[in-house]
């Protein structure tokens, strides 16, 4: 039963803002036929907005069926707790976990419930780029090691990175109602998860090494593949990740 309302609710959220945005969508390379299958830890770069849904309409009705029967969402605690909008993103999949912004039991909780069929959606810079290029502390955006945890428990399968060219020209967070009739844009690629793991060393490099170099991947990839952001004429701007 809640699989079928996350699938209705999905399908509604794509169809409505298919009414006011343009969705512009470019693949890194093709991805050939029903990608969307063995699909097991998407990777959303560039936060910059809760309004993020709306790239729904870039999405394949494959992915959100396997979204709606097997996601796992974990969602920052002050965000779930948010009496209308914690209602609306736990009906995005059947598993929606709160988290902390702290390695704590939330964290590990969520890892311990992946399943071989889970497929997770990430946003592992975990807060969302301000106008002013920083996060709301005024630190500089980067990715955040929590990833490679998720990489060493998650099943053989792929991995679908999104690209998001960002939602400021839709929504600066702390603004209230988002302009419609804008076009949105966003580049995907679909890369084999155990291809990954072992070009980036897990087997090979201790947890920390394995660590920084998944985060320096997903930071250049981010840099090289976010599209352009609309009214500008050159990709966002980002600082580099810590060595910590």
């Amino acid at each position: 039963m809640k699989n079928r309302l996350c699938y209705t609710f999905l399908l509604g959220v794509k169809g409505l803002s298919r009414l006011f945005y343009r969705p512009e969508i470019r693949w890194v390379e093709d991805p050939g036929p029903n990608w969307w299958e063995d699909v097991h830890l998407v990777v959303l770069l560039n936060h910059t907005s809760l309004f993020e849904p709306i790239f729904l309409t870039a999405v394949k009705n494959g992915l959100m069926r396997r979204l709606a029967e097997d996601g796992l969402v974990p969602v920052a605690d002050k965000t779930i707790n948010r009496p209308f909008a914690g209602f609306l993103f736990r009906l995005f999949a059947p598993d929606v976990v709160p988290i902390t912004r702290r390695r704590d039991h939330t964290w590990e909780e969520m890892t311990d419930s992946i399943h071989e069929n889970s497929m997770v959606v990430l946003l592992p810079e975990g807060r969302m780029v301000r106008a002013n290029g920083l996060d709301s502390q005024g630190r500089p955006m980067t990715v955040r090691g929590g990833v490679a945890d998720l990489l060493r428990v998650i099943p053989d399968g792929k991995i679908l990175f999104a690209y998001s060219g960002g939602l400021h020209h839709v929504q600066i967070p702390g603004q209230g109602f988002p302009k419609l009739f804008k076009t949105i844009r966003i580049n995907f690629e679909v890369v084999p998860l155990g291809q990954y793991r072992d070009e980036l060393g897990l087997h090979t490099r201790d947890p920390r090494a394995f660590k920084k170099a998944v985060v320096d991947d997903m930071t250049r990839r981010r840099d090289e593949h976010c599209p352009i952001v609309e009214g500008t004429t050159s990709r966002p701007t980002f600082h580099p990740p810590s060595a910590s």
